[in-house]
């Protein structure tokens, strides 16, 4: 499998490229709670797949990330945009760089996941970390949204092995409601559906969909919320 870790400090445009054939979730999120005129954080914003498309509706957001390299992406976009209700930041998970609860949301997408993975150490002591920082932050009925993956080139869910106790433990430990939905690429050209799926999943997945054709390739994604009640 690729170096995640590079991807994201080298290989940002191809990175951005490859989620942009994926949807826009902000009906999702929307369906969660309402949006308009919260004070967000976006916990592990990468090149904003969710910063830009909640920035137009929020009254502000700050999108953190490990990589600046992926965080200057954010600022492109949302300059072009004329967006000023904003702030980027390189952030760990661990240790939010604001105040007590001084968000309404917090989103997380495909992000915990690296901290969280059964293999890596200290796997149960990181998301418990994460999970205080985020209730630190957020106020009272403020909402925490994670997304996750639930298997690629899968068209039900078909999660990781390595994620299996993590998405247990927000279920179980922590109270997170959830469901999955599909969160499919669409590609242009199978030229393009063999480089960027080579490029972020390895040959194994390239080279099924060179073999079938996937133009469209089946991803399953869940989604997990809880509200803050206290």
């Amino acid at each position: 499998m690729p170096d995640h870790t590079s991807v994201y400090k080298n290989k940002t445009e191809m990175y951005d490229d490859m989620i942009s054939k994926q949807p826009n979730l902000l009906k999702v999120i929307e369906e969660i709670t309402p949006i308009n005129q919260l004070d967000v954080i976006d916990m592990g914003a990468g090149s904003g797949r969710l910063t830009t498309i909640l920035a137009p509706r929020v009254k502000s957001i700050l999108a953190l990330d490990s990589s600046a390299e992926m965080l200057s992406i954010i600022d492109e976009k949302l300059k072009d945009a004329k967006n000023s209700n904003y702030i980027t930041q390189v952030a760990d998970h661990r240790s939010i760089p604001t105040e007590n609860e001084s968000a309404d949301l917090v989103v997380a997408g495909w992000s915990i996941c690296y901290l969280g993975s059964s293999n890596v150490e200290n796997n149960v002591h990181n998301i418990e970390m994460v999970m205080s920082e985020i209730m630190r932050v957020l106020r009272s009925k403020g909402t925490v949204i994670i997304f996750e993956t639930m298997g690629t080139g899968f068209e039900t869910p078909n999660p990781p092995e390595f994620l299996k106790q993590y998405y247990s433990l927000l279920e179980n430990k922590y109270g997170f409601s959830h469901k999955w939905i599909r969160t499919d690429y669409q590609f242009d050209t199978i030229k393009q559906a063999d480089e960027l799926t080579r490029f972020f999943f390895g040959d194994e997945l390239a080279d099924k969909v060179v073999k079938e054709n996937l133009i469209t390739l089946p991803e399953c994604a869940g989604i997990w919320w809880l509200r803050k009640e206290d």
